[in-house]
């Protein structure tokens, strides 16, 4: 039934690829964000009340400050003041990182959806779309330049996107050529080697540490402005689906964008399978995100990279 409706049609195939761009640019920038921390040996659970954080802030700098980029600002300050508490709590006193987490992802739940309640329930405003920047010449690639309706929905997307992805390539480089991807990896691997070596471990998984939190702020910001919106529980777990990405990728920044793509489009499936005549039941569709990382965890879980040091505290001279 699926084959006789057109499945493997152009339509369905561009669709479900920009859909899956449209979906999983929240993802991208926050499983690099875990990616960074990670790699430092910092086990981030809180990246949802992050997320949410940076998508309340972000829809609050663009609501008020009539820039999307305001509004991505704002999401970065809010996800990197999140991570302040994983910084100081887990990375400088020792605490357990899932616990602190735990903590920082109730929090931000809580936290937006008072303020959200508080200050918007009545009026309950939106954004604009924001603004989309083509690339020129890729609408002749077969198949995936394909227009509907007289657009081009996968070369056609907020500069955010593009960066995203130059900063993924930026990233890959940063780890496997410089001393700071040297030093990430030895606060991860071996954090008493960077140690000896005079390089502060604290100071190494601080840094990770803010920065993860400032990409998922960003990432939570992004899903906000391109919605035009925020409600309670916006983000619906796709922060505890940044932390797969980021193991599945075993630390490499492009094949989080990769695997960010392919959840992305089971977010967004309902669209394409709708064009081509196939309708899922909402429950179905619900549970259909979370069952492809069952499935991805199945297949590639062997696979995962994970620091030898990931989530245990630093304390110089202990073994």
């Amino acid at each position: 039934m699926i084959l006789a409706s057109g499945i493997w049609t152009q339509v369905f195939w561009t669709t479900a690829l920009a859909g899956g761009l449209f979906a999983g640019v929240p993802l991208m920038f926050t499983a690099l964000g875990e990616t960074i921390s990670e790699r430092a040996g910092v086990l981030n659970i809180g990246l949802e009340g992050m997320m949410l954080l940076g998508a309340y802030f972000g829809f609050l700098g663009a609501y008020y400050g009539h820039s999307v980029w305001l509004g991505y600002l704002a999401g970065i300050a809010a996800g990197a003041a999140a991570s302040v508490f994983m910084v100081v709590l887990c990375v400088w006193l020792g605490l357990d990182q899932i616990v602190v987490g735990i903590a920082i992802f109730l929090a931000g739940e809580g936290v937006t959806s008072v303020l959200y309640q508080t200050h918007f329930s009545s009026t309950q405003p939106s954004l604009g779309a924001p603004p989309e920047n083509a690339i020129p010449l890729l609408d002749r690639i077969p198949i995936l330049g394909k227009p509907i309706n007289g657009e081009f929905p996968l070369f056609n997307q907020p500069l955010i996107v593009y960066l995203g992805v130059a900063f993924a390539v930026v990233l890959t480089w940063t780890f496997k050529s410089t001393n700071i991807g040297l030093n990430l990896r030895a606060a991860g691997e071996k954090p008493e080697a960077l140690d000896a070596a005079g390089v502060s471990v604290v100071a190494t998984r601080s840094y990770a540490a803010l920065a993860t939190g400032a990409l998922a702020g960003l990432g939570g910001a992004y899903l906000a402005v391109v919605t035009g919106q925020f409600q309670p529980f916006f983000t619906q777990g796709q922060g505890f689906m940044a932390i797969v990405i980021a193991m599945l990728a075993r630390g490499r920044p492009l094949g989080a964008v990769a695997f960010s793509l392919l959840f992305g489009i089971a977010l967004s499936i309902n669209d394409p399978l709708q064009l081509v005549g196939v309708n899922l039941k909402p429950e179905v569709l619900h549970i259909l995100p979370f069952a492809s990382i069952i499935v991805a965890l199945i297949l590639f879980a062997r696979r995962a990279y994970l620091p030898p040091a990931l989530a245990l505290p630093y304390v110089r001279g202990a073994r």
